[in-house]
């Protein structure tokens, strides 16, 4: 049985466990940089060689139990597996109270995710970590690209955006008022982690793309923009909002392999245990 991070079985059965993860193998619509499928397997390697103790928290979140619920397969099309991630989301918040996780891919996959979500729960919050907007009502012809993978949720909930600094024209529009911290502002302000928790509460679900970070960081995404987040502000951010808020589901996105991807898998693992670790001491 394989298990997350190679924990013991004991500690990663569905009915046991606080938190379920999925993981998303698709790469159907990225148009640079290719090899997001593999983000699933080199997270999950990743997480196996990752130390279990927490040292900032003096936890170890794996206790609390992690199952893994197996990958999402379907990629006849776009808009077939948003549709399979939605039902599969669906499935596992059917369990009460544990967290939803999934990790992709390209960041197409978090639209079924957001979708499911969002109809459990009210009032919620999407709070993305990106490079780009990925706020196009549709790409390539269809809704489902990685382009437009915040568009439903910009129109259905709160959208909160940290770090953009890539975006079409056209996107501008949707982009949400107050609700967008653009990377070179954040560069120049001490305050943004206050400023944009300001703008987030209730119901939070956290979509992180990798390409977020500097790529002096995270190298390996399809398309590292320059002058990005670095890794203990984005950590002090993610804790805070734990702390304020409800976070119901987060995934991560976009890591690609390449040719020396394993210091921003390595990143991946991390970023996925400290966020486990912010959710558990926060309750």
């Amino acid at each position: 049985m394989q298990t997350y991070a190679g924990i013991p079985e004991e500690n990663a059965q569905l009915e046991s466990s606080k938190v379920v993860l999925v993981t998303v193998p698709y790469d159907g619509t990225s148009t640079w940089g290719k090899g997001a499928d593999k983000g699933p397997e080199l997270f999950l390697d990743a997480s196996e060689n990752m130390e279990l103790y927490d040292i900032e928290t003096g936890t170890e979140p794996y206790l609390e139990g992690v199952y893994l619920a197996g990958e999402i397969s379907e990629n006849s099309s776009p808009e077939a597996m948003t549709e399979a991630v939605y039902q599969k989301t669906k499935e596992l918040l059917s369990h009460e109270d544990k967290l939803f996780t999934l990790f992709g891919g390209e960041h197409s996959v978090s639209i079924g995710s957001i979708r499911a979500v969002g109809e459990k729960f009210e009032n919620l919050t999407v709070l993305q970590l990106d490079a780009h907007t990925d706020l196009r009502p549709d790409f390539h012809g269809s809704t489902s690209n990685h382009a437009c993978a915040v568009f439903e949720a910009s129109q259905k909930h709160n959208l909160v955006q940290v770090g953009i600094r890539s975006g079409d024209i056209e996107e501008m529009q949707y982009v949400q008022e107050g609700n967008c911290f653009w990377a070179h502002e954040i560069a120049t302000n001490p305050n943004w982690i206050d400023d944009v928790l300001e703008r987030v509460s209730g119901n939070v679900y956290i979509t992180i793309d990798l390409d977020a970070f500097d790529p002096s960081i995270a190298p390996s995404t399809g398309t590292p923009e320059p002058g990005g987040l670095q890794w203990y502000p984005t950590l002090e951010l993610l804790k805070k909002v734990f702390e304020k808020c409800n976070v119901v589901a987060f995934d991560i996105v976009e890591l690609m392999d390449s040719p020396m991807p394993k210091p921003t898998a390595f990143l991946a693992a991390k970023l996925y245990y400290k966020m486990l670790a912010y959710y558990h001491i926060s309750k």
